[in-house]
C-alpha cells in the first residue's frame, strides 16, 4: 500500500500496559523493509524518513518547527536512514555504492535513494554525517521538564551495514587509514579521492540470532552478534545557533551509549516547550570507544513512547536540577558524563553516579563513592565525537536490600525472584497475563507455550527454544526453582515479543510489560 502523507495516526492506542492483542511486535531482525507501507508500524504514530521529516548533519533547536504532535505517553515509530552510502566520501550515491557489493537497486531504501537525489545541503566537512528524523513535540513539555523515553522496539530495514575510517578521525587520526590521504579534487564525484575506507558488512541469521560478517586476507570471516541501537536520541537545546549533529549535547544527541537499544529508558531534560524530540543515526553493532570512527552503521525503524515527567515524579533519578540525560536498562543504573576533555567526562559521570545514589537510594556520599571504587564498571562509549562520553553501570542487583523489585502486565503487579542476580518470574504466570497457554511435560521436562501465532518448546536447563518450528539459541534457559518453571525477564522481549521496559519508581524497579496491536 502506498501513502501520501509521510505521518500517520495509527488507529487505536498501542504498546499500552494492559491492552492485550495476539499478535506480537516483531523484535531482532527481519528482512528489509520500505517506508512507504505501514507493515510493521507499532506505535501509535508513524514518522516515516521521507524527505521532509529528515534533516541532515544538524540538530534540532528551539526555532525548529514540529512535524507531528503527540499526547504523553504515545508510542511513535519512527524510520530512520543511515548517512553511510550516501554521504559524499562513498559518491552520495547509494545504489551505485551499495551495487559494488551486489546488492541490486531494490535492496537499497527508497527515502537512502531520495535523500541522497535531494536538493538537501550538506557541506562533507563542515556538516555532521548523520540523517536525523524528527522533531516529534509531545503535549504538555515545558522547560524544565524531563522526557522519558522508552526503546519498545528496534527493526533492521536492510541486511547489511557499513564500517567507516575517514582521515583525521576515529581513535587513530594520524595513523589510519594506512594511506598517502586526501588528494585534490577529492568530491562526490571523485570520491575515491578522499582515500577513505568504508567496509560492507552484511548480516546473517544464525539459529534465530544475527551478525555481522567480515572478511579477512585469509578468506574466512569473523562473525560478532549485533546489538542495535539508535546512536542519536535526545531533545532539542534551548539555542538559535545551528547545532551540529556530531557531538553530544546535555539534551542528548550522539551520545552512541550501546546500551540503550529494546528495553532502555532514557530521561532528558527538557529545555523548550514541547520537548522537541528526534533520532537518527542507527546502528546495528557498536563496541566501546567507536574507536574506527563508527560502528557498524545501517539503518533501523525505531518505536520508542515518550512521556512527560513534572518536577517531583517519582520516576525521576535524582531531586536536583536536571542538567543532562540519565539511562536504566534491566540490569543497570547509568549515570552519564559528556565533556570535550575525556577526565572531565569521566568526573561528571561519577559526580552523576553520587547524586543518583543519594538522593534516589539515600546512601551516604562518601559510602556512594567507595561502593562506585569497588563495584561499578565506567565504560567509555565514543571518543570520536568531539565531546567524549563515559557512562556508569551500577548493577541494580547490589541494591536489592534498598529497592522492591515489581513487574506490571495490565495492572496485575508480580514479584520477580533474583537468582544467580538476574529477575526471573514464572512463564506460566506470564503467559495467561498476555493472553497465553502454557502446557507442562513432566517427563520430557519441557514447556509448550501458545501466544498468539507462536508456538514455543522449551526444555528446562536447554538453552534451544523451538518457536514456530523454527530453532532457536538463546543462553537465558528455563529453569525449576521451587517447583515452578520460571524464566528470565528478558525472554519475555526475546522469545515471547512482549515490549519490557524498566522504571525506577520511588524505591521500586518496576518492569512494565505490554503487547502491539498490530
Amino acid at each position: 500500500m502506498f501513502i501520501n502523507r509521510t505521518i500517520r495516526k495509527i488507529g487505536v492506542s498501542v504498546g499500552i500496559v494492559g491492552m492485550f492483542t495476539f499478535a506480537l511486535p516483531s523484535v531482532g531482525f527481519s528482512m528489509p523493509l520500505q517506508p512507504t507501507t505501514f507493515d510493521k508500524v507499532e506505535g501509535d504514530y508513524y514518522v516515516t524518513s521521507a524527505i521532509e521529516n529528515v534533516r541532515w548533519g544538524s540538530l534540532p533547536n528551539r526555532d525548529s518547527s514540529p512535524i507531528l504532535t503527540v499526547p504523553s505517553g504515545s508510542a511513535v515509530t519512527f524510520d530512520t536512514v543511515s548517512h553511510e552510502g550516501l554521504i559524499e566520501d562513498q559518491g552520495r550515491n547509494p545504489v551505485e555504492y551499495f551495487g559494488k557489493f551486489g546488492i541490486s537497486p531494490d535492496g537499497v531504501l527508497d527515502d537512502a535513494k531520495a535523500i541522497a537525489a535531494s536538493p538537501i545541503k550538506h557541506d562533507y566537512v563542515k556538516d555532521g554525517p548523520h540523517i536525523i528524523t524528527g522533531p516529534v513535540a509531545v503535549e504538555g513539555a515545558e522547560p524544565g521538564d524531563v522526557l522519558k523515553v522508552e526503546v519498545l522496539s528496534l527493526q533492521t530495514r536492510v541486511p547489511y551495514g557499513v564500517i567507516s575510517n575517514r582521515h583525521g578521525k576515529g581513535a587513530l587520526p594520524n595513523e589510519f587509514p594506512e594511506n598517502k590521504g586526501p588528494q585534490e579534487g577529492a568530491s562526490a564525484t571523485k570520491p575515491e579521492l578522499y582515500n577513505n575506507v568504508s567496509i560492507f558488512t552484511p548480516i546473517e541469521e544464525i539459529n534465530g540470532n544475527w551478525y555481522g560478517v567480515l572478511p579477512t586476507k585469509a578468506g574466512k570471516n569473523v562473525r560478532f552478534p549485533i546489538n542495535p541501537f539508535l546512536g542519536v536520541m535526545g531533545v532539542a537545546p534551548n539555542t538559535s545557533e545551528v547545532v551540529s549533529s556530531i557531538p553530544p549535547i546535555e539534551t542528548g544527541g550522539n551520545m552512541d551509549i550501546n546500551e540503550l537499544g529494546v528495553g532502555a529508558t532514557i530521561y532528558y531534560p527538557i529545555q523548550v516547550k514541547g520537548g522537541l524530540f528526534y533520532t537518527g543515526d542507527p546502528h546495528f553493532a557498536q563496541g566501546d570507544g567507536e574507536v574506527a570512527l563508527t560502528a557498524l552503521e545501517a539503518s533501523l525503524r525505531g518505536t520508542v513512547r515518550l512521556t512527560v515527567l513534572k518536577k517531583g515524579d517519582p520516576s525521576l533519578p535524582h531531586r536536583g536540577e536536571f542538567t543532562q540525560p540519565f539511562a536504566e536498562t534491566e540490569d543497570y543504573w547509568i549515570p552519564i558524563g559528556l565533556d570535550p576533555d575525556l577526565d572531565e567526562a569521566m568526573k561528571e559521570s561519577v559526580r552523576e553516579s553520587i547524586q543518583f545514589l543519594s538522593d534516589k537510594l539515600d546512601m551516604d556520599r562518601s559510602v556512594a563513592y567507595a561502593y562506585l571504587s569497588a563495584a561499578t564498571d565506567y565504560e567509555v562509549s565514543q571518543v570520536v565525537d568531539r565531546t567524549k562520553g563515559v557512562h556508569g553501570l551500577i548493577r541494580k542487583t547490589d541494591f536489592l536490600e534498598y529497592v522492591d523489585v515489581a513487574m506490571n502486565v495490565g495492572g496485575t503487579v508480580i514479584k520477580p525472584v533474583v537468582h544467580n542476580d538476574e529477575f526471573y518470574v514464572p512463564i506460566r504466570t506470564i503467559l495467561e497475563l498476555l493472553g497465553g497457554t502454557v502446557v507442562w511435560d513432566n517427563k520430557t521436562r519441557t514447556t509448550q507455550i501458545q501466544l498468539g501465532t507462536k508456538n514455543i518448546s522449551a526444555q528446562i536447563g536447554s538453552d534451544v527454544y523451538s518457536i514456530n518450528d523454527k530453532l532457536v539459541f538463546n543462553s537465558k534457559v528455563p529453569k525449576l526453582l521451587n517447583g515452578e518453571t520460571v524464566v528470565p525477564v528478558s525472554v519475555i522481549n526475546e522469545i515471547l515479543g512482549a515490549y519490557v521496559n524498566w522504571t525506577t519508581i520511588d524505591k521500586t524497579l518496576t518492569a512494565n510489560v505490554s503487547l502491539s496491536k498490530k
